[in-house]
């Protein structure tokens, strides 16, 4: 009877044990289920730049770009004005717009320079573009209290055999066609060196006995 007990306890302590040994084992895997696998970090090279880029223009530079007049081409390297008027076909009939050009000319300017001749055409063609003034070169020319050499509506008498009338002819085609710069272009007054108006304008530059503003 006894040996039956012994071999009963026996068997109930070995199967505790091995209930014992069985949950540790599952509580093991049960924690080993729960630790975080260890995350290795990838270090990738990154080349970080910024591109230098020139930036397009916009419409408004594109526009002017290509409206703006190139000096060289206007006066070209080399060439001279003189030249440039010399090249001038001998002069015709003209019409009375062109009359008006020539005769401004001839009275304000023919002792001078070719350069301060076509300061002084640019003048009266910058006031036709100008609301300011006639939208005509006769209108700006006899324009009231504007020119002195204008007496009632007229112009003196020209001499136009001679070398003063077709240079001022030659001056004012080129001129009206813009195919010489003035060192005053955009000037809208002028007046003699000799006196001084006090005008509160911006003063361009003076050409021989003539000062120029805008």
């Amino acid at each position: 009877m006894r040996s039956k007990l012994q071999l009963a306890s026996g068997i109930a302590v070995a199967g505790t044990m091995l209930t014992a040994l069985l949950g540790a084992a599952g509580s093991v895997a049960f924690a080993e289920d729960k630790v975080p696998a260890t995350v290795t970090d990838v270090v990738k090279t990154q080349f970080i730049s910024t591109p230098v880029v020139q930036q397009l223009p916009t419409e408004a530079q594109r526009a002017d770009a290509e409206q703006a007049p190139d000096a060289a081409q206007m006066n070209p390297r080399g060439a001279t004005l003189a030249a440039h008027v010399e090249a001038q076909p001998a002069p015709g009939a003209l019409d009375s717009e062109m009359h008006c050009l020539a005769g401004t000319i001839y009275f304000e300017s023919r002792g001078e320079s070719l350069d301060g001749q076509l300061a002084v055409a640019r003048v009266v063609i910058e006031r036709t573009a100008s609301r300011r003034f006639p939208d005509s070169y006769c209108g700006v020319v006899f324009q009231r209290s504007q020119f002195s050499f204008v007496r009632g509506k007229r112009m003196p008498t020209i001499r136009t055999s001679s070398p003063a009338w077709r240079r001022a002819v030659a001056v004012a085609k080129i001129a009206h066609e813009g195919s010489w710069n003035s060192p005053t272009e955009g000037a809208l007054f002028f007046h003699a060196a000799h006196v001084s108006p006090g005008w509160r304008l911006k003063r361009l530059a003076r050409i021989d006995n003539h000062i120029f503003y805008r």
